[in-house]
């Protein structure tokens, strides 16, 4: 069992090149050439570092997730402007949002667009998902012992995000078993600006972006992916790279979910300077999306060179994986799978005298190939490595086999839902729906309780008509 490294929270998976320069000193400070990035967007210390030197560098927080309780917030600021969007969820938005969350979070929590495919929805404990309501996100919790990632019964206002977690966070010790309970609970313990949600969330379909390289935004501007094989980056290069991005007046660096790193608005009339600069370092930013689309667990190298022989293989049989991903996995983790494939190492039987045993492996993959589904079907168990490649191209083939069909009838949207109601009654004010399935938790209205049902004093929600005034509408599945 390897020991924990030492790893730094950053909100969001966003700084700014000074502060990553910092970071850069400090770590050769304290004997390192380089540092790596973790699934939940933070920074590793890849190697042991000496503790005694901790207090030279006052301004970062060293911090052991397993040992301190603490976890870093993962947010898809990162895709925005790059990627499809919510159209009132900008850079700067999300900036807002991940700043108000001061507090050091023992859950981890995910702020995340559902239209963009780069970062994982539903990794988190409590994961706030955008709504097509301004300002407004669903909320879906898997509090530590819950088997099932369950939907909040009420959509949440951005600036009440914060203390909407941080009261989570205050009733785990009530040990809630159920998202009724939890609701109750918070509640009672915070004052909120809750909306009503009015329908089911609603996941479109991309396969998996291609996240390296030098790309354009708009006009005048590009943004630049950086990919190393082996999650370690040279902080000498980093170092220039921050400099040359305060020279660019660029703000923000972020760090992907896949242990990579984007840089966006880079000047059209610095691209050249830019290619030049990646040139001196001798940096490949065109690698296969068969070496990207992989998630493993940190400091393993068995994973690292299981990737290498898989990715080998693909590449001798001109395999394409295009839009799919691969997670390398045991069957002790407790990290949430967010993979289209998952390849699951078994635990090795007791040896039995000096008889020498072979790892064996399960495969899964995701319904349609969608970790958004979050629902895992086993293909084979307990198979051999040498058996693996031909396993997932059969996967891969079914992948490409389905891609376009299954999703044909849905418009290539995954909706994430329990139940659903066609017949709403809306508000011809403001638009807002009241939908029983969800009842109305602003007003204390219960879920599944029929708009006759309600008092006559009932109002809409947001703009105050007469119930009166409601409509009846039809929403299509």
């Amino acid at each position: 069992m390897m020991e924990e490294p030492y790893r730094l929270r950053i909100n969001g998976g966003v700084l700014s090149p000074g502060e990553l320069k910092y970071i850069c000193e400090a770590a050769e400070g304290l004997g390192l050439d380089a540092i790596s990035f973790g699934s939940r967007q933070d920074i590793i210390f890849p190697e042991d570092i000496d503790e005694s030197k901790f207090a030279q560098f006052d301004k970062i927080k060293f911090v052991k997730p397993k040992r301190d309780g603490v976890e870093n917030i993962a947010s898809s600021y990162v895709s925005a402007e790059i990627l499809p969007s919510t159209s009132w969820l900008t850079s700067d938005r999300y900036l807002y949002i991940i700043e108000q969350f001061k507090h050091k979070p023992k859950l981890r929590i995910n702020v995340t667009d559902p239209k963009q495919r780069l970062v994982p929805l539903f990794t988190g404990n409590v994961n706030f998902i955008a709504s097509e309501h301004d300002d407004y996100w669903y909320l879906y919790v898997r509090l530590p012992g819950w088997k099932k990632t369950i939907m909040y019964p009420a959509l949440i206002y951005s600036w009440d995000m914060d203390k909407v977690e941080f009261a989570i966070e205050s009733v785990l010790q009530e040990e809630p078993e159920t998202i009724e309970t939890l609701f109750e609970l918070v509640s009672d313990a915070v004052d909120t600006n809750n909306r009503t949600v009015d329908k089911p969330l609603e996941v479109p379909f991309y396969p998996f972006p291609y996240y390296e390289g030098m790309n354009r935004i708009g006009p005048d501007r590009y943004w630049l992916g950086l990919y190393w094989r082996n999650n370690r980056y040279d902080l000498k290069f980093l170092k220039a790279m921050c400099e040359l991005c305060s020279e660019n007046k660029i703000g923000k660096i972020s760090i992907t979910p896949w242990k990579s790193f984007i840089v966006k608005g880079i000047p059209l009339s610095s691209k050249l300077q830019w290619e030049k600069f990646l040139g001196k370092f001798g940096i490949n930013v065109r690698h296969s999306m068969l070496e990207m689309n992989w998630h493993l667990p940190v400091n393993d190298p068995g994973a690292l060179n299981l990737k290498k022989y898989l990715v080998s293989n693909f590449d001798q049989n001109d395999i394409s994986t295009y839009g799919l991903t691969f997670g390398v996995t045991s069957y002790d983790s407790d990290t949430y799978n967010f993979t289209s494939i998952v390849i699951e190492k078994n635990k090795q039987p007791e040896a039995i005298g000096d008889f020498v045993t072979r790892d064996t492996y399960n495969l899964l993959y995701a319904k349609n190939f969608d970790p958004n589904t979050r629902e895992y079907i086993m293909h084979v168990q307990d198979v051999d490595k040498v058996e693996l490649p031909v396993l997932l191209m059969e996967l891969s083939q079914m992948y490409f086999d389905q891609l376009g069909t299954e999703r044909d009838d849905e418009e290539s949207i995954v909706e994430v839902k329990d139940t659903f109601e066609e017949e709403v009654l809306q508000c011809p004010e403001c638009l807002t729906v009241y939908n029983e399935v969800y009842g109305d938790v602003t007003q204390n209205i219960s879920p599944n309780t029929p708009f006759e049902n309600l008092p006559e004093t009932y109002v809409c929600s947001l703009c105050e008509a007469p119930k009166s005034s409601f409509e009846k509408k039809v929403l299509v599945k």
